[in-house]
């Protein structure tokens, strides 16, 4: 018994001193520690104002006592988070307003733009698909199919367009005649120099022919030239408001295109080629309209093998138009005739004969042969 008193009490002073033993190393870490005694408030917001922590000892433990100075105002995480998701809301709302100013602006500069584009487009449409403007003047490109056998080509022809009810549809008119000293020059008939077929200013066999004839002169004295220029214009002007576009293949008393260029300008720029002239058959009386169809000894020569058929239809139709108008027509209409533009040319082509040297020459005829023929031109293209 005395043996076990004696073990408890080795025990208990092993253990008192162990105890000893662990708290004064517990006293030194703690002092190690508190020579640096300055903490901040929060590991994320870093304070100028230190909280002080004063250890005591009770026992084997240690509590923490707070300084009674005011501890330092520590930013709320919640709140600043909060500050900053409404200013960042607000200035995403001015960006987004201000975006949407800029997007709208943008939008109006692209309208603008566009309708400027349209604008443009309907302007250059405005200006036909050949692409030539109003009043230009035109003249007769070496480059063109048989321009080379045109012997006076110095001259212009001038282009109109139509304005309004636009077809995109080109009419070659040509007043015959009033090229000055074109009867002194000669051009060849064919493009092949074959001789031709039927008789006319140059009788048949000839290989060539007047580059432009001076034309007859009317009972009254006027000169055919003139008429010519005068129905061509008022001709003109009526298919102008009907929407064609006309190329006028002379527009003045004297310009220096033969029948070649004139031709070769028609074949390049207009969809018909239209020659005015009245005959000059000697006759005391009017023998009335008709136009010249194409022999059967050319249909076979390029290219009026390839647009007779064309001619002879556009020369139906100008004759159905004026016979609607009440004008006269000729009982042997149509009449065969060998001619250096029909030819030559590759569009619809034809010498329309208004009468002779007998027939009336007033304003009111010519109109009335202008409504005829744009009647004819319509029937011809589909209007």
């Amino acid at each position: 018994m005395r043996d076990k008193r004696r073990i408890y009490s080795i025990a208990g002073t092993v253990l008192s001193a162990l105890l000893i033993v662990f708290c004064i190393n517990v006293l030194n870490e703690d002092n190690s520690a508190s020579s640096d005694n300055v903490i901040y408030a929060s590991s994320n917001v870093r304070s100028e104002v230190p909280v002080i922590r004063d250890y005591t000892m009770e026992g084997p433990g240690v509590s923490l006592e707070a300084v009674k100075e005011p501890a330092a105002e520590v930013p709320d995480e919640n709140s600043a988070s909060s500050e900053t998701e409404a200013a960042e809301a607000e200035t995403s709302a001015v960006s987004s307003a201000s975006a949407k100013e800029e997007t709208e602006a943008a939008g109006s500069s692209d309208a603008a733009g566009t309708e400027t584009a349209e604008t443009e487009a309907q302007a250059s449409e405005a200006e036909g698909q050949s692409g030539y403007a109003d009043g230009e003047a035109i003249g007769l490109s070496p480059d063109w199919e048989f321009a080379s056998f045109s012997a006076i080509s110095s001259g212009n022809a001038v282009y109109y367009r139509a304005k309004e009810n636009r077809k995109d549809i080109v009419i070659a008119v040509n007043a015959g005649h009033g090229t000055s000293g074109g009867s002194s020059v000669k051009t060849y008939c064919h493009p092949d120099m074959t001789p031709k077929v039927t008789g006319g200013t140059t009788a048949a066999g000839a290989t060539k022919a007047v580059a432009v004839s001076s034309g007859m002169t009317f009972k009254d004295g006027t000169a055919e030239s003139t008429v010519t220029l005068r129905m061509a214009r008022m001709l003109r002007d009526r298919l102008l408001t009907e929407g064609y576009d006309v190329l006028m293949l002379r527009d003045g008393e004297d310009v220096q295109l033969d029948n070649v260029a004139r031709t070769v300008m028609a074949n390049n720029i207009a969809d018909c080629h239209i020659a005015l002239h009245w005959d000059s058959d000697g006759l005391s009386s009017d023998k009335g309209c008709f136009f010249m169809s194409v022999p059967d000894g050319l249909k076979g020569m390029y290219p009026v093998s390839e647009n007779w058929q064309k001619h002879e239809a556009l020369g139906g139709a100008l004759i159905e138009g004026l016979k609607g108008q009440g004008l006269k027509i000729w009982s042997s209409n149509p009449l065969d005739m060998d001619l250096t533009q029909t030819s030559f040319s590759t569009v619809a082509s034809v010498d329309i004969e208004l009468g002779n040297q007998c027939s009336s020459h007033t304003d009111e005829d010519l109109r009335l042969r202008a409504e005829g023929l744009t009647a004819g031109i319509n029937a011809y293209f589909g209007y």
